[in-house]
């Protein structure tokens, strides 16, 4: 079963707004539910080369998990996004860090997509896992290549979960 949440919005309403925020309809997801998972891959937007305020402070509240070790042993793998194309490898591979402390299995999608051999356009996708540019304004949509990058990362990890957990 796939479960899609999204994290708390920290930014007050007017300012989300007047930033160009778009409304989710994805319900909000909790700290203490991510150890109720045999595998997550967490999205975040890029900021200045890591993942955005909202997901640090969403990590940021999983102290207990870790002091437990509830999420010790669960795949985990990370998408991420871009105004510009710069960063995305390295908001990735911070976000492992966090990921790491809490002895969750890091889970790279490699060079198995195929689209990933693609340079005849500009696009996101990293052997470290899917990506796509927004565009500063948010206006580009990710292309078919990209989306079938996420798609190859979703199987890839839904895969591994039921070989691991059954």
């Amino acid at each position: 079963e796939v479960v899609v949440k999204r994290v708390p919005e920290t930014m007050p309403p007017q300012l989300f707004e007047k930033a160009g925020g778009k409304t989710q309809t994805a319900p909000v997801a909790t700290p203490q539910e991510l150890a109720d998972y045999d595998a997550i891959i967490f999205g975040t937007p890029t900021r200045f080369g890591n993942m955005s305020g909202q997901m640090r402070t969403f990590l940021d509240q999983t102290g207990g998990l870790w002091a437990s070790g509830a999420l010790y042993g669960k795949l985990a793998s990370v998408f991420s996004s871009t105004g510009t194309g710069g960063g995305q490898e390295q908001t990735i591979t911070s976000t492992w860090t966090t990921l790491a402390h809490h002895g969750m299995v890091i889970v790279p999608i490699g060079y198995a997509a195929q689209e990933l051999f693609d340079v005849s356009q500009v696009r996101g996708g990293t052997p470290y896992g899917a990506t796509t540019i927004a565009g500063g304004d948010g206006s580009r949509q990710p292309s078919q290549e990209e989306l079938s990058i996420a798609r190859y990362q979703g199987e890839y990890v839904a895969g591994l979960a039921v070989k691991l957990n059954g």
